[in-house]
């Protein structure tokens, strides 16, 4: 059994809850646990439960966000049944997180940034999950950052690859990248009060971590 947990994303400049990104969890030996392949999950069963679970807290924020990696993402099949769901709660904005894994070399620049323009045609936002962290670098994502809508930076990324002392200066740097494309940069991975003051210094109102909420499970009807 599948069920999607949501995590909350604040402007902690305005005290507003924003949106919530959805996390994919297994029932599996009496606990939640993460699946162990995302992409042997049928389409309509992913995207029934993301319709349900919008309708359960969609009147609550104004967006709601949904990871696919990059094959995912160029997938006609998908992007169909995607649309079809922004369709269908709106007002509530759908974010889809492209998402980085090994096996992504696979898709081309030209595939990523065609399947971005069709998504953003049909209303729904795209974003590039973090960045600076593994292979996604400045240089390796800039073609996609005219047509984006957000970056997301993960802090927890650079703690288990002990990159922690770079994490100011990154910070600084894609905020940045996101003045001058327009994008909205989202930092999660806050996990203590220095890190949020630290926030609060770089003037980065848009969070997600544990220190404004773990995840948790959305009860369907």
């Amino acid at each position: 059994m599948y069920r999607y947990f949501i995590q909350p994303q604040l402007n902690k400049f305005t005290n507003s809850l924003v949106g919530y990104e959805t996390l994919i969890r297994k029932y599996d030996e009496k606990h939640w646990s993460l699946p162990q392949n995302f992409e042997a999950i049928p389409v309509d069963e992913q995207v029934s439960l993301l319709k349900k679970t919008a309708h359960r807290i969609g009147l609550k924020v104004g967006s709601i966000s949904f990871n696919l990696n990059r094959r995912q993402f160029i997938d006609p099949q998908m992007a169909a049944a995607l649309i079809g769901v922004q369709r269908e709660i709106f007002p509530v904005e759908l974010i889809i997180e492209v998402t980085e894994e090994e096996s992504d070399k696979l898709v081309s620049d030209d595939q990523l940034l065609e399947s971005v323009k069709h998504y953003t045609k049909h209303g729904i936002q795209v974003s590039a999950d973090d960045v600076g962290s593994g292979g996604n670098t400045y240089d390796s994502i800039k073609f996609l950052l005219p047509y984006i809508d957000e970056i997301k930076f993960a802090m927890q990324n650079f703690r288990s690859e002990h990159r922690e002392s770079q994490i100011v200066d990154q910070l600084k740097f894609w905020k940045k990248v996101a003045d001058q494309y327009h994008l909205r940069l989202v930092v999660e991975g806050t996990e203590t009060a220095e890190e949020d003051q630290l926030l609060d210094d770089l003037d980065l109102p848009f969070r997600q971590g544990y220190f404004y909420g773990k995840p948790h499970l959305v009860k369907l009807k």
